[in-house]
């Protein structure tokens, strides 16, 4: 099996689905069942349905559920068992991506508040008004928001820093499994809490205060990957019939 976690975990669900643990059509057990029958968190079973789902082994409805598809059909000889592209295989999955974000800035926003000089402090408040403008007229653009974080590694004054921040960016940008799991994300609301944490990052390096902005940092992490797990959620708030659109929850 791949190193990477996911990966084993969907061979492990592969498996199931070609025994017939499922029938084609049926619905499979919700996340929170398949992360206690595993013991395994939840994230990780969410990254496993994702990579099924590019292979085209599991539907996912939203506000109903994951659902099996028929395996692909045998040739003249017994069908393989599908793995995943090359692009799955060396990707990153989206929750063990933000875990490492948060450990590296976190640490990186400590550190610059102690280099962090009036001119970096101008450009962040720039890229916050960015950001601000993009939320307000409902731009699907992420400009501010990424050009927030790499200035605050700018603010280091440590080109390696800088470097490691742009690694982790890079990642989240050509990453299959990023760009699955926010097909999935029909609410932008939440794009306003960003704005207050960011904020509170940069309340954090004016003080010049390395604990409260290591703090702020960890903490807007936090909210990116719960948030994302709310959102992504296929059975995300199921509405009862007749009450209209799903409510999303606010982030903590």
């Amino acid at each position: 099996m791949n190193n990477r976690r996911y990966l084993s975990v969907a061979a492990l669900l592969r498996d199931m689905l070609d025994s017939g643990r499922w029938a084609t059509g049926e619905r499979l057990p919700a996340e929170r069942q398949l992360a206690e029958e595993l013991d395994l968190p939840r994230a990780t079973i969410r990254e496993a349905l994702i990579v099924l789902e590019v292979e085209g082994r599991v539907e996912v409805r939203q506000m109903s559920g994951v659902y099996a598809l028929a395996a692909p059909a045998a040739g003249p000889a017994p069908a393989p068992v599908p793995h995943p592209s090359p692009e799955l295989t060396e990707d990153v999955g989206p929750f063990e991506l933000l875990r490492a974000r948060q450990v590296v800035e976190s640490a990186i926003a400590a550190a610059a508040a102690l280099t962090v000089t009036d001119a970096n402090l101008a450009a962040m408040r720039q890229a916050l008004a960015q950001e601000e403008i993009d939320i307000s007229e409902g731009r699907g653009s992420y400009e501010g928001d990424a050009m927030f974080h790499r200035l605050v590694a700018e603010a280091t004054q440590n080109d390696a820093l800088v470097a490691t921040t742009a690694t982790l960016w890079g990642m989240r940008r050509e990453s299959p499994l990023w760009a699955r799991i926010h097909t999935r994300i029909f609410d932008q609301t939440y794009r306003a809490q960003w704005k207050q944490d960011h904020r509170a990052i940069l309340r954090g390096l004016e003080r010049h205060d390395p604990d409260s902005a290591r703090t702020a940092m960890w903490a807007h992490l936090a909210n990116v990957a719960d948030t994302l797990m709310i959102l992504s959620d296929p059975e995300l708030s199921i509405p009862a019939k007749g009450a209209g659109r799903p409510r999303i929850p606010r982030p903590n």
